[in-house]
């Protein structure tokens, strides 16, 4: 291989100084050819290599005599003419020098912003534009500081450029919380970009922050007139991106535009599963957004019965009746049409669980809920709760329930209405103590809190509990944990030991979040929420 460094062809020698590069063999047996040729190559993107690889090799013992003379020819580099070579010194040397970047940001900036990174497209280490360049020089940063970020925001004339540096901005605010001051004012100065991707990813970020960009939502609300769309499967709007900012900071700016889009599908807002921990600028499904929205959902219910009564097709409907169940007693209003649909077969069940969910103002349904919950059909123990918390007896639900648990373990759904039953389900305390033990964390939360608030047993309850939530100490998240942490925030003073665990969490500045995109940055939001609750709850 080492042979191959000599070929008379640039895209070979590059191709084997980075397989040298990333090979693991000791920098002695490759070093003295790396040097001979980087002394002889004059193909630029074959010297970034060179580079790279003898900042690879230097680093692999033993490294040999030459190591401190190629030591000393990367940190002369430093200075080269060329504005990449400085930027591959950088990066050559970062492993043994972690904190060379942070010293020589501007240094990194003026490589990343000069026209002439598009070099390392023609090389084998990197391959790859602007982006690609902006992404894997910002790894050199593995902390909070918002210095390289705000470099890369500062105004160019590329487009690239710009819509780079907010894909950097954005993996930075999606990990650390304490650089949202600094990279704010920045974003919102691409509002008004004459780019349509870096107007969208400027307002999709100030989305992702919600509550902490609210200082701009006049700037924001320039954008809902802004139908260009992007050159992406879902032709994603800035008007779009600028509704979903709204809604994040509780604007109801955005609701005349969101009642046009309910019905449309074409719109954006198509909703996308980012479950890797990168920031992806996404938007969305439209009932996400809505049940972001309880405060008015007054303005939304007129459409909202509308389309109760017209939607045929299922996913649509349920995903309606999930955020009006989220809505809870602010959806009150749409009660005559639920009363439509609990006379459906095919549509009951969705209604039941809204019902469920606005409760003693939903109390018009009783009798319709009684009779689906002795009818002896399927879900009969969803009507039979249903029943009870619009203001109805617990009996039903008992009986329906029980037939539930007599076919052996009772599913997490049942588990939390038995717990909604409180003492009147305390004949079941046994098989659901039996379940706080079990080994998957879903289970044993909803299991733990069942029989807290069955029987009031918080000595079993609250150690069970906590052993999901205990690794928030160390800055894992995992969505099972914050419906523990309300769990422990009902149970009051004796969670305690619980509060005093997760007390120093909150100081945290790393994001508590398991999924990339905009539901990190919820995530993040909900679980702050609720341990500040626990705490106070328990102090």
């Amino acid at each position: 291989m080492l042979v191959l460094l000599t070929d008379p062809a640039p895209g070979i020698r590059r191709d084997t100084a980075h397989l040298l590069a990333v090979c693991d063999s000791p920098g002695e047996l490759v070093l003295p050819a790396l040097v001979r040729s980087w002394q002889a190559e004059v193909d630029p993107a074959t010297r970034l290599d060179m580079v790279l690889a003898l900042g690879r090799a230097v680093g692999r013992e033993p490294a040999g005599p030459q190591a401190t003379e190629v030591l000393e020819l990367l940190r002369g580099l430093l200075d080269a003419a060329e504005a990449q070579t400085r930027l591959a010194a950088v990066h050559a040397l970062a492993p043994a020098a972690p904190n060379l970047p942070l010293q020589r940001v501007d240094l990194l900036l003026e490589a990343v912003r000069d026209p002439s990174v598009e070099v390392w497209r023609h090389t084998s280490s990197v391959d790859a534009g602007v982006k690609g360049v902006h992404h894997w020089t910002a790894a050199l940063f593995t902390g909070p500081s918002p210095t390289f970020a705000l470099g890369l925001l500062e105004d160019h004339p590329d487009d690239d450029q710009r819509v780079g540096a907010l894909a950097q901005a954005g993996g930075l605010l999606a990990q650390w919380r304490s650089v949202t001051a600094d990279l704010l004012p920045s974003l919102a100065a691409r509002l008004d970009d004459p780019t349509l991707e870096v107007r969208f990813r400027a307002a999709e970020l100030l989305a992702c922050l919600g509550p902490a960009a609210v200082a701009h939502a006049d700037e924001v609300a320039v954008l809902l007139d802004d139908n260009a769309a992007r050159d992406t499967r879902k032709r994603q709007t800035a008007a779009e991106a600028a509704m979903w900012a709204l809604a994040r900071m509780n604007d109801p700016r955005c609701v005349p535009g969101l009642i046009k889009l309910m019905t449309d599908t074409r719109s954006g807002f198509a909703g996308y599963p980012v479950t890797d921990g990168l920031h992806h600028a996404v938007l969305p499904s439209i009932h996400e957004v809505l049940g972001c929205l309880p405060d008015h959902a007054e303005l939304f219910l007129p459409a909202i019965g509308e389309q109760l009564v017209a939607v045929t097709d299922d996913h649509v409907l349920n995903s309606l009746c999930r955020v009006l169940a989220g809505w809870g007693p602010a959806a009150k209003a749409a009660v005559p049409q639920l009363l439509g649909l609990l006379e459906d077969d095919r549509t009951w069940v969705a209604a039941a669980n809204v019902l469920a969910g606005i409760g003693l103002a939903g109390n018009g349904a009783r009798d319709l809920l009684l009779a689906r919950s002795s009818s002896g059909e399927a879900r009969a123990e969803v009507a039979a709760w249903a029943y009870w918390k619009v203001g109805g007896e617990p009996g039903p639900a008992l009986e329906a329930l029980g037939h539930v648990a007599a076919e052996g373990g009772i599913p997490r759904p049942s588990l939390r209405r038995l717990a909604d039953l409180g003492p009147h389900a305390a004949l079941y305390a046994d098989q659901i103590q039996a379940m706080a033990a079990d080994n998957d964390p879903w289970t044993r939360v909803e299991a733990a809190h069942a029989l807290w608030a069955t029987t009031g047993d918080f000595e079993t309850s609250v150690p069970a509990m906590t052993s999901v939530v205990q690794e928030l100490t160390n800055g894992a998240y995992l969505p099972v944990m914050l419906p523990a942490v309300r769990y422990l925030t009902q149970v009051g003073h004796p969670a305690r030991p619980a509060a005093q665990l997760l007390r120093g969490v909150l100081t945290g500045d790393q994001r508590l979040r398991s999924n990339g995109g905009w539901l990190g940055f919820t995530q993040d939001e909900a679980i702050r929420a609720a341990l500040e609750e626990l705490l106070a709850a328990c102090d």
